[in-house]
């Protein structure tokens, strides 16, 4: 990106950066080219428009910040840094990237929780922390737990939670804190759910997302869903809600499976901004002797 001894203005720099990263195939050049000034500057996509309209000089090291994205690397491990609703999340090498459409997830987890005085929530698998973080900071008076089993992501899901009061632990989804049984209210998890031959198209996931947060298991890649499922079960009190990400093409078998163990109610379906089934929700049932209960109780009355 030069121009004879003369150093490219901001403008013909992010122009030229487009071209390289359209050619590249990543599917937002402009977008891209204009983050990677944005972070070299340090200032708001506002104020870096601004700057497009000048004879502003392109920042150093940009050129070469250009080429790392031209060869796949996410732009989130170049800037260190993923926006998630109102977070700035800490993230790179190790742990999955937080996307856009998981926070229509948030949102109805957000909404279940409206009313509630004390409400303790749990994320199975929370990865960089985005859910968890969401909820925490949206829901100021929430009781929120995390668990992440990766080594490399739980460290990075501590820089983001820890300082959001979140109580993060490393463990296992599928075995995850017994001391808690039925005691959430909330359960939510976007665990891995890639079928073991189904290699993501986009190289940012196929190359630098960790396998592990990744693929669900199992040829159908729904052992890890499944096993999300049961320890909803076992963590949530009676009528609790559980909601839970997955694949488009997922949502039916899900929403089967859920109905088939005979647990929950209310099983419900939920588009993200796309269009697109993204995520299943359903509620704990009441056990019987509790419901027969409560139907005595309101006779009584």
């Amino acid at each position: 990106m030069t121009r004879g001894a003369t150093a490219p203005s901001l403008a013909e720099a992010v122009r030229e950066a487009t071209a390289v990263l359209a050619a590249a195939g990543v599917p937002s050049p402009r977008v891209d080219a204009e983050l990677l000034a944005e972070h070299l500057l340090g200032v708001g996509l506002g104020r870096l428009r601004a700057l497009l309209l000048g004879d502003s000089p392109a920042p150093d090291g940009y050129a070469e910040l250009v080429a790392e994205r031209a060869q796949r690397i996410p732009l989130q491990h170049i800037t260190g840094v993923a926006h998630f609703r109102y977070l700035e999340l800490a993230v790179g090498p190790g742990v999955f990237i937080p996307r856009p459409e998981t926070e229509s997830v948030v949102q109805l987890v957000i909404d279940r929780l409206q009313g509630m005085a004390r409400p303790k929530v749990v994320d199975l698998g929370t990865g960089s922390g985005a859910i968890a973080g969401s909820i925490a900071h949206e829901v100021p008076g929430a009781e929120v737990h995390a668990v992440e089993y990766s080594e490399f992501a739980h460290a990075w899901a501590a820089k983001n939670l820890l300082p959001l009061g979140v109580v993060l632990i490393r463990g296992d989804l599928r075995d995850a804190l017994p001391e808690h049984n039925g005691s959430f209210d909330v359960v939510v998890s976007n665990p891995p759910y890639i079928p073991a031959e189904a290699i993501p198209n986009e190289p940012e996931v196929a190359l630098h997302d960790p396998p592990e947060a990744l693929y669900g298991g199992g040829a159908d890649g729904m052992e890890l869903p499944t096993a999300a499922a049961a320890s909803a079960a076992r963590l949530l009190v009676p009528g609790g809600y559980f909601v839970m990400e997955h694949a488009e093409v997922q949502s039916a078998w899900i929403a089967a499976m859920l109905n088939r163990t005979g647990l929950w109610s209310e099983v419900t379906t939920h588009r993200d901004l796309n269009g697109k089934d993204r995520a299943t929700s359903a509620v704990l049932a009441v056990p019987a002797p509790l419901a027969d209960q409560g139907s005595q109780e309101v006779m009584k009355e």
